[in-house]
């Protein structure tokens, strides 16, 4: 249902950390402009921890305002608390999204039931695609395959991104669920492996930098066309790995804002990029002719 390049989008905040609108609907057409297959609002990349209820649903309003049905708009909705995951998906679906991201609960740490009760519980009671998101690496425990294929089972749940970092994991969920679910890359330098192994697309961080090239990385994987999808893959990698080198998405901001898109504000606890950082991250993207 959802696939392609698919961008998880930042939120740009004023000096005060106010949401600066008329800022995020520009990067709502820059994204359209460059052949973006859909819109992630309020995601990890969008500082949805920071975000408050009322902030919340105005980042997803604005998005959805702004796309105006051009293409898919994802709401990340997910929380640690059920009861709120549910809450903040019935607002999204309101306001029409046309689906949710809903990431696993995290500090928590839930057993596998946990988790499979957790998705159960949201799947039966709003009625939206829902899109779950595996990330071990923010939430402290991993969601293991036969979790997602159990999950697979209910109708509106029809993708998962992982980010576990795992092809192997990813791979055994697309030879037993495939029918039923469909698998995106949650992690940029991973999406040509996974999507050769029968992933559908990725939500990218670097596409809030790169929205052309990396649609035309999964454009030539769709093709069939694996030598220019192997060389816009290796092109690509370094600028993937930049987007790291400090807490996501304080790296990617930056970058927004030395291409004179947005301010780098973030919240705290996040802090702007590091000297150090700053001047490794500026010469990869000179390097890649976007300064």
């Amino acid at each position: 249902m959802f696939k392609g390049s698919m961008v998880a989008l930042v939120t740009p905040f004023d000096a005060q950390g106010r949401f600066e609108e008329e800022v995020y609907r520009q990067l709502v057409e820059f994204q359209i402009e460059n052949g973006t297959d859909a819109i992630i609002p309020c995601g990890t990349t969008g500082e949805s921890a920071t975000l408050d209820y009322e902030e919340h649903d105005r980042v997803i309003r604005v998005c959805i305002e702004q796309v105006n049905k051009r293409i898919p708009v994802i709401a990340g909705t997910g929380s640690n608390s059920t009861a709120e995951a549910i809450e903040l998906s019935q607002h999204a679906k309101e306001m029409g999204a046309d689906g949710v991201l809903l990431v696993s609960p995290y500090y928590n740490k839930p057993s596998q039931e946990g988790l499979y009760q957790h998705y159960k519980k949201i799947a039966e009671t709003v009625a939206l695609p829902q899109v779950l998101y595996n990330v071990p690496g923010r939430t402290g425990m991993n969601m293991e395959a036969q979790t997602t294929i159990r999950l697979a089972e209910f109708a509106n749940i029809v993708a998962i991104k992982e980010a576990s970092g795992s092809v192997t994991q990813a791979s055994e969920i697309i030879a037993a669920a495939a029918d039923k679910i469909d698998v995106i890359s949650g992690d940029d330098f991973l999406t040509l492996p996974l999507m050769a192994c029968g992933a559908t697309g990725v939500i990218s961080v670097t596409a809030n930098i790169a929205p052309k090239q990396v649609k035309a990385m999964v454009a030539a994987i769709n093709a069939g066309n694996w030598a220019a999808a192997k060389t816009l893959h290796l092109d690509l990698l370094e600028l993937h790995q930049a987007m790291f080198i400090e807490s996501n998405p304080v790296p990617v901001k930056t970058s927004l804002e030395l291409m004179g898109k947005i301010a780098a504000h973030v919240r705290l606890p996040l802090v702007p990029m590091q000297a150090g950082s700053l001047a490794k991250l500026t010469a990869v993207l000179k390097k890649q002719g976007m300064l």
